[in-house]
């Protein structure tokens, strides 16, 4: 696998090839991002463009967990700056899903 088909998404951080955000979507955040062969949304709601990566093996007891607020999230690899713009629409879709969206490009550190 070559990193450069590695992609995080940007609701959760999580870090996978774009093959198994095609066949699986996201495990965090399919409920609503809809990713599973929607080629356009995976393009859309993750990035090629990320920054160091933590493994969470049980993010419900990680200090790590918390401090990059992954708690509640399956254990995996996952970005801890993800760079990009998520459109309007998926952001919406998160919060009607009850999931406060905080940029994980390090713009919503100050809000915690």
């Amino acid at each position: 696998m070559s990193i450069r088909s590695l992609r995080a998404c940007m609701i959760c951080s999580i870090v996978q090839p774009q093959a198994k955000f095609n066949r699986e979507g996201c495990p965090n955040c399919e409920d609503f991002l809809e990713l599973r062969h929607n080629a356009e949304s995976i393009q859309e709601a993750t990035s090629t463009v990320f920054e160091g990566l933590i493994t969470l093996a049980d993010p419900e007891v990680s200090w790590v967990a918390r401090w990059q607020r992954l708690q509640g999230y399956v254990p995996g690899t996952y970005a801890v700056k993800v760079v990009g713009m998520l459109p309007e629409e998926f952001i919406a879709a998160a919060e009607n899903a009850g999931v406060k969206y905080i940029p994980r490009d390090g713009s919503g550190e100050l809000e915690q």
